[in-house]
């Protein structure tokens, strides 16, 4: 009888574990670019061609970049008068000024890092021997 009931404790606890994961699948933020687009506004005429998708929000850059930051914790980030510049791992976060808020642009790094070097390249942490693919062993095969 003793192997039945832990036999009915663990299936409750998978069960439990099944409706968990499949709450946080559904419903969670798993990147920056999860938050963005789960806590700002599209606006698709702010877009930068196909590779920076735009969001609005009405608060400054600096509000907004808190709040991500808060959430996500950026590699590096840029702080001008132009705008927040935050790299992650595959994805930027640009928020730069409206005049009424903020304009966020989300972008692979990929296509990131070339359109931003100008303003970024010595500060989101690239050294020589280091590219967008991220470096380490095996780099560059």
């Amino acid at each position: 009888m003793t192997y039945r009931r832990w036999f009915v404790v663990g299936v409750a606890f998978a069960v439990i574990g099944a409706v968990v994961a499949a709450f946080a699948i559904f419903y969670g933020n798993f990147s920056p670019r999860g938050y963005v687009e789960d806590r700002y506004t599209r606006a698709t005429s702010r877009d930068l061609g196909s590779d920076a998708i735009a969001y609005t929000s009405n608060r400054t850059p600096s509000q907004v970049s808190k709040e991500i930051t808060d959430a996500w914790q950026p590699a590096d980030q840029y702080v001008d008068g132009s705008g927040v510049y935050l790299r992650y791992d595959d994805d930027s976060v640009v928020i730069l000024p409206l005049a009424a808020g903020s304009v966020i642009l989300l972008e692979r790094m990929t296509t990131a890092y070339p359109r931003y070097h100008s303003r970024v390249g010595s500060h989101w942490g690239w050294g020589r021997g280091s590219t967008v693919r991220g470096g380490g062993p095996g780099s560059g095969k």
